[in-house]
């Protein structure tokens, strides 16, 4: 029997697209690297992504998102421990071909765990207040970051 994924609740769409725009950043790191581009390069980028978008994704999910799970919670607390490594990878320079390969992989695993269990769980028990309570407070949704140096296409 096959299952069907959770439909997400709107106070939770925000954040699925913000994990999608990470994906994103993973597949950047992928396509940089399979092109021999300077480590220097995409680890500008990163770090510019920590500061517009990343940083402030996981602020929102630790202030208003986990805490419906209780400070207890293995899955939110293993959550926050893997924001706190995410940070201190980006955030090392300098970058070189292993340390990116581990962001990528780092960034990708948190995204899929959140999306499979963190959210599913969240999304169950949530009372309809603490969901409207996450999209008050998460009302201005994070965009994808614009980035002129566009290593990832094989033309730049």
């Amino acid at each position: 029997m096959e299952t069907r994924p959770l439909k997400r609740h709107p106070a939770l769409r925000p954040l699925s697209k913000e994990h999608h725009f990470s994906l994103l950043i993973c597949w950047k790191i992928r396509r940089g690297l399979e092109l021999n581009i300077d480590p220097d390069r995409i680890g500008n980028f990163l770090i510019n992504a920590w500061h517009q978008q990343i940083s402030h994704h996981f602020d929102i999910e630790e202030e208003y998102v986990f805490p419906i799970l209780g400070s207890e919670n293995k899955l939110a607390t293993d959550a926050i421990s893997e924001h706190r490594a995410i940070k201190r990878l980006i955030l090392n320079e300098p970058h070189t071909v292993k340390s990116l390969n581990r962001i990528e992989e780092k960034m990708e695993s948190h995204i899929r765990m959140e999306e499979r269990q963190l959210f599913p769980l969240i999304q169950s028990i949530a009372t309809d207040e603490q969901m409207e309570y996450i999209n008050l407070k998460h009302d201005h949704p994070i965009s994808e970051m614009a980035w002129d140096d566009e290593f990832w296409n094989s033309k730049a």
